[in-house]
């Protein structure tokens, strides 16, 4: 057996008259509209009725005994919980201080007796339409305060936290790469004063290194949320370099995206792993020395003549001591240069001399690999090291033909250009490319592979003797004399190596 579906009326309706053949009419022709009916004969039952069940709207009659009609309007404004009800006055009494009055004592329209069923219906229907938005308001109202309260909350606990916080922290925008805002810590650490950092570029504040690590930190925040830990060399204001590590996250900032950077300065204990480093090569150096020594002696046969098994093994024991001396070499190398104790020293100079003598050091060595190099330059002169920049090529070189195969080409080019990584600028560069067509560096490494102790992960990348310092040294070098240095790869295809240096 079916049951029909409730049906749910369109309002609760109370009417009050104390002419029951009229409240009967209304009661009728409202319920047969979808309409619930609660009808009240006197004015002191429609006020208890109404303070208990609050209805949606009320239909008042002005003339009653006991209370009128006014009376009972009164009482239902005096009380918060039917104070809101609208009021639609039904009464015989068509002056115009009647309708005045009722007005005055909180009515929201009046309906002259005899009435009119349609203009009942349709004056019902507006201002139930009224009194529905107006509580839709009311809540939406409601709920936009409490949203208010709670981003207020949020913000300010954000911003005591902000503020508070012992690690540096930087907001900026993601679109134009400006800073909105920064801590105490972060003036601390950087030494900027906030007028000197607030609506500057990321550009005009971190170095070239610490910008290419924060554009693809963004890039790995955009596609997963938060990146931690990414370091970074970060140059203050007075030039001092401070190793930090940057967590980010995207966040929204009066509705422009923003990128949250926090920064752990990790500088002191950098510092202290440096000069472990450092003491343990200058103790490894001295016995290093005399193992090589030894080793030279015992193959030069003065102490005996060794089998042919003997001298394979002592072939293997003289590669990786000197691979062991160049790496303690590299080490101090790189530690001298990065604490300046290795000073550079430019003077205006023609570069082509420099090339030439790269490609002549390096030669050997290519064609012991059988690999061709080749010269293509510009003639510029440029302020800068001679000794480091020479250094730089070379190491440049050697890593090319170490890892290309024999008949190949290894280019040493050299270009004026106002392109940074594919970014135009407003400075000139000397642009020096090398550039190999060997097995290229995976996509993973280009980012790490200036690093120290960073080698691409080949199956023969330790046989070629690298220490994996070479390219942190290159890149020390590099941004001493403010220039800024690079690789673009494709695996399988070769690899190019980029050193601009301003035209000054």
């Amino acid at each position: 057996m079916s049951r029909e579906p409730v049906k749910i009326p369109k309002a609760d309706i109370l009417a009050i008259d104390d002419t029951p053949e009229n409240l009967a009419l209304l009661s009728q022709m409202l319920t047969e509209k979808g309409y619930k009916v609660r009808s009240v004969t006197k004015g002191s039952t429609a006020l208890r009725g109404a303070k208990a069940a609050p209805p949606d709207l009320i239909l008042l009659d002005i003339k009653m005994p006991e209370m009128n009609g006014y009376e009972v309007c009164q009482h239902l404004k005096a009380d918060a919980r039917t104070r809101n009800i609208p009021v639609i006055f039904i009464s015989a009494l068509g002056d115009v201080f009647d309708k005045v009055k009722a007005f005055q004592m909180g009515g929201v329209d009046y309906i002259t007796k005899p009435f009119q069923v349609e203009e009942v219906l349709a004056r019902l229907d507006t201002h139930l339409t009224i009194r529905n938005l107006q509580l839709k308001l009311q809540r939406q109202n409601i709920q936009l305060q409490q949203e208010i309260a709670n981003k207020t909350a949020a913000e300010q606990k954000f911003a005591k936290a902000f503020r508070a916080c012992p690690n540096p922290i930087a907001i900026a925008t993601v679109s134009e790469g400006r800073f909105v805002e920064v801590n105490d810590s972060f003036l601390q650490m950087s030494g900027y004063l906030k007028s000197e950092v607030v609506d500057q570029t990321i550009e005009q504040i971190y170095s070239y290194s610490a910008l290419e690590i924060y554009t693809k930190t963004l890039e790995k925040s955009q596609s997963q949320g938060f990146v931690r830990n990414q370091e970074l060399e970060f140059r203050t204001n007075s030039g001092k370099t401070k190793i930090v590590l940057l967590s980010m996250e995207l966040i929204e900032l009066d509705g422009i995206e923003c990128t949250l950077q926090i920064m752990n300065d990790i500088t002191e204990r950098k510092r202290l792993e440096n000069e472990f480093i450092s003491l343990v090569s200058h103790e490894l150096r001295t016995p290093m020395s005399s193992i090589i020594g030894a080793l030279d002696l015992l193959k030069s046969g003065q102490l005996g003549r060794l089998s042919d098994r003997g001298n394979q093994i002592l072939e293997v024991a003289i590669r990786n001591t000197e691979r062991l001396i160049r790496l303690v070499n590299d080490i101090l190398d790189l530690e001298r240069i990065k604490s300046g104790k290795i000073s550079i020293k430019r003077v205006k100079c023609d570069l082509k001399p420099l090339l030439i003598q790269a490609i002549e050091v390096m030669k050997p060595m290519a064609d012991k690999a059988r690999v061709e190099l080749r010269l293509e330059h510009s003639s510029m002169r440029l302020n800068l090291d001679p000794d480091r920049i020479l250094q730089t090529l070379t190491n440049l070189l050697s890593n090319a033909i170490k890892f290309s195969e024999p008949g190949d080409i290894v280019w040493l080019r050299t270009t004026v250009t106002n392109s940074l990584q594919h970014k135009v600028t407003d400075i000139n560069y000397c642009q020096i490319q090398v550039q190999d067509t060997g097995r290229g560096i995976p996509e993973d490494k280009l980012e790490t592979i200036f690093e120290r102790f960073q080698q691409v992960d080949t199956s023969d990348s330790r046989s070629k003797g690298g220490t994996g310092l070479g390219l942190a040294i290159c890149r020390h070098i590099i941004e001493r004399h403010n220039g800024y240095i690079w690789v673009e790869s494709t695996l399988g295809e070769g690899s190019t190596f980029y050193i601009n240096l301003p035209l000054t």
